[in-house]
């Protein structure tokens, strides 16, 4: 049988799987037929242009054979792209022996591909490809909720991108410690706006977890070129979470994704100072010299086999650990002034504790310190009440303590460099006592009516010991509602619960004020902590008619409709508040009844004239007797038309392209001669073409206020 045929035969049932929505990320999954293919003189197979199943912004291909795939895409009125390889970075994966690196044994995993907006997918075979199966996602732009994780560095944090916990397949995984950063580029273009590398993340985790059947996405931080970093995989930012983006060097390092492809360019200062920042205060806490050597055992990927020793720099691009050219030539030139830019950051630093020795005998400790400062060791038991201590002023620390008349027990240590710098903490001779401690909630109070804005409340709390724990939600009454965490022995360190509000039959919890309770069984202790957590729903689904409001009279977007779901009486506050969260207008003060849904209408007005023009925030906010709520949505207020130069219009072959430099984002309509096209174009230098030759173009131009450019006659 032909190869053709074979691709044929194997091609026979042409299957779409149910679409799924996860957080707003909208997901087909394809059995391309590959059939009609047509054989090029290079010996590459091109397979007829097809529709997607719906309208996409990033595609993931998977494959059977040994064969390589190519593609290209085209939105519904542009030009089909440059052909891409489907897996540009082939070792963006789980480790080999991970139950995530068997997930999709048998199968080629291509790399999730942002395109941008896009309706038609091509593909290109080189040599034996069996199967094909396409991923669509479509994710769209959504509110993004500038909070930042306590006592990091700006951090995103998952809740505010539009992470689904409900995909994730299993809890994180934790190595012992953190012994170096890779840095990665994502496949596809970069994003246009902060919005939008939300979406980008967002959709990155629904493909390496629905597609590629990991348990959450591959990463564990992303960086964008505005300087906005989000938390990836979800385990803790600050704890040594196992991700899956570095065949065979997973464990013990941490995973940071630059958004875009820089094979040509760098990234933005933005993006580099932000992965700067963020290395430095991630092995800053993991006491690592971003700019030194360390030696790690690889598990096994086609470059270094398993067992072997690969020396790295504690901050290394992804090439360093495999057959990639992750993070792309430009990136991978930067690696050594973002390293270079990290070990200055937050100086002084401490580096390499190391502990020798045990209880009944002499424990050495030694450390390294960026410059010589004052340094203490200090030895304390159970009690806290110090036991033995050293001290000096070198560069290196050293000191032994001398343990061998010391009585059984639990100690704990602590080696300090001086103020600034982060102490290195750890145990000896036997388990610290049972604890429960920083049980917090976040929020307190949480509105899970679904319109995505605090519609769960996230738990942490740590365990000082091993312990076996279990988390239950009381009501009133206190009577238990729900089992947040059955039974189960978990080990000492931070723990994180998350609660949408469910009760044990499946309904909803009933707005009040509940107490969550948790409890610690150890070997010769019990504890048990508990907070309080409200559920509200008083305030819900703040929506704006538009994003953009223009009170210039011309007719178009004077006004902007705000609406909001008042579930009860309230006290109601409406503002709007400038980039600083100052107050600049009162839209609304009084008592609502509540019942349903509320709206007003506002002209861009406050007392003494018009709002000027810039970003501002529509607040609204709810007292009852639950307590005071809020949401916040975006609002523009551009009274300006946007600036259109045109910089050339060339006719070659048939076909006529118009480049022109745009002031700011626009919806533009264009006329070829009587042929007229509607294209939306970001800020700056972007072009347009056709396969028509006309006498004339002319072209104007709209914001997201509705302000139209002048109209452009240009003749050929």
């Amino acid at each position: 049988m032909s190869l053709g045929r074979t691709l044929a035969v194997a091609a026979a049932v042409f299957a779409v799987l149910a679409p799924a929505a996860s957080a707003g990320v909208r997901v087909f999954s394809v059995d391309e037929p590959l059939v009609s293919v047509r054989t090029l003189e290079s010996g590459a197979r091109v397979a007829p242009p097809r529709a997607a199943p719906h309208r996409f912004d990033l595609v993931g291909l998977h494959w059977r054979g040994p064969g390589s795939v190519w593609f290209r895409t085209r939105p519904a009125d542009g030009a089909w792209s440059a052909w891409q390889p489907a897996r540009p970075e082939g070792e963006d994966l789980p480790d080999v022996r991970s139950r995530e690196g068997r997930a999709r044994r048998g199968w080629t995993l291509g790399n999730p591909y942002w395109t941008g907006a896009a309706s038609e997918i091509q593909y290109r075979l080189n040599g034996r490809v069996t199967r094909l199966r396409a991923w669509f996602l479509w994710s769209p732009l959504r509110p993004l909720r500038k909070l930042t994780i306590a006592g990091t560095p700006s951090i995103i944090p998952r809740s505010s991108w539009g992470a689904d916990e409900s995909i994730v397949r299993a809890k994180p995984l934790y190595a012992d410690r953190i012994q170096l950063a890779i840095v990665h580029h994502t496949a596809g273009r970069a994003p246009s706006s902060p919005e939008e590398s939300a979406a980008m993340v967002a959709a990155i985790q629904v493909y390496h977890v629905k597609a590629n059947g990991w348990n959450d996405i591959g990463y564990n931080f992303v960086v964008d070129p505005f300087g906005q970093v989000f938390e990836g995989r979800a385990g803790g930012v600050d704890r040594n979470v196992v991700g899956a983006h570095a065949l065979g060097f997973n464990t013990g390092s941490v995973g940071i994704a630059v958004l875009g492809t820089y094979d040509d360019g760098p990234v933005t200062p933005e993006a580099e100072s932000a992965v700067e920042a963020l290395i430095a205060w991630r092995l800053d806490l993991a006491h690592v010299d971003p700019i030194t050597l360390v030696t790690k055992l690889s598990s096994g990927n086609p470059r270094f086999p398993s067992g072997i020793p690969v020396t790295l720099t504690a901050v290394s691009g992804h090439r360093n650990t495999g057959f990639t050219d992750c993070p792309g030539e430009a990136l991978y030139g930067q690696i050594g002034e973002i390293a270079q830019g990290a070990a200055a950051i937050g100086l002084p630093k401490l580096y390499e504790p190391v502990v020798e020795g045990s209880v009944g005998g002499l424990v050495q400790f030694s450390a390294r310190l960026s410059d010589a400062l004052p340094w203490t060791v200090t030895v304390t038991d159970a009690l806290g009440n110090v036991v033995a201590s050293g001290s000096g002023t070198d560069q290196a620390v050293s000191w032994t303590w001398d343990a061998t008349a010391a009585p059984p027990g639990a100690y704990a240590y602590r080696i300090d460099g001086g103020p600034g710098a982060l102490p290195a903490v750890g145990t000896l001779g036997g388990a610290i006592g049972l604890d429960v401690t920083k049980l917090a909630a976040a929020p307190t109070a949480f509105t899970p009516n679904g319109d995505g804005s605090d519609d769960q409340t996230t738990i942490s709390f740590s365990l000082t010991a091993a312990a076996v724990v279990s988390a239950v939600v009381l009501d009133s009454t206190g009577a238990p509602v729900v089992t947040l965490l059955p039974e189960q022995t978990l080990p000492a360190g931070p723990v994180s619960l998350s609660w949408s509000g469910a009760l044990a039959d499946a309904s909803q919890a009933p707005d009040g004020t509940y107490r969550l309770v948790v409890t610690a069984h150890g070997a010769k202790k019990d504890v048990a902590k508990s907070l309080a957590v409200v559920v509200d729903r008083s305030l819900g689904g703040l929506a704006l008619s538009g994003p953009a409001i223009s009170p210039n009279g011309d007719g178009r977007l004077d006004s902007v409709e705000i609406g909001f779901d008042l579930v009860r009486p309230a006290e109601v506050r409406v503002r709007l508040l400038d980039a600083e969260g100052r107050s600049v207008a009162r839209l609304f003060a009084g008592a609502l009844p509540g019942g349903g849904r509320q709206t007003l209408s506002w002209d861009g007005h406050k007392r003494g004239g018009r709002v000027r023009d810039g970003l501002y925030a529509v607040e609204v906010e709810t007292t009852t007797e639950l307590g005071t709520r809020r949401l916040v949505q975006a609002l523009a207020v551009d009274t300006k038309p946007p600036e259109v130069n045109v910089l050339s219009v060339r006719s070659r072959g048939g076909a006529t392209k118009l480049l022109f430099d745009l002031s700011e984002p626009a919806h533009l309509k264009v006329w070829y001669g009587k042929s007229a096209f509607e294209i939306d174009r970001p800020q700056g230098k972007v072009g347009f073409w056709q396969r028509i030759v006309p006498r004339w173009v002319r072209l104007v131009a709209w914001d997201a206020a509705g302000n139209a450019s002048e109209r452009l006659d240009l003749a050929l």
